[in-house]
């Protein structure tokens, strides 16, 4: 699992977008989505997991235990 899918399903519980994220954090339009074939900046997954109440290191981990 990419990292861009696990921020959608937290997101999708948050009962947001991530086109809405994108914009309350001033992202460029599409930019989490290529989090789906690359690895985001550091600062940038960090705005991200603040603004859905989970740490960095969830997310991370969640994208690697899927991937197994």
């Amino acid at each position: 699992m990419s990292v861009y899918t696990v921020v959608k399903g937290l997101a999708q519980k948050k009962s947001v977008s991530v086109a809405h994220i994108e914009r309350e954090l001033k992202f460029a339009n599409g930019s989490i989505s290529k989090w789906d074939k690359s690895v985001p900046r550091a600062d940038r997954l960090q705005e991200v997991a603040d603004y859905l109440g989970v740490t960095t290191t969830f997310i991370l981990n969640k994208s690697k235990e899927e991937s197994k």
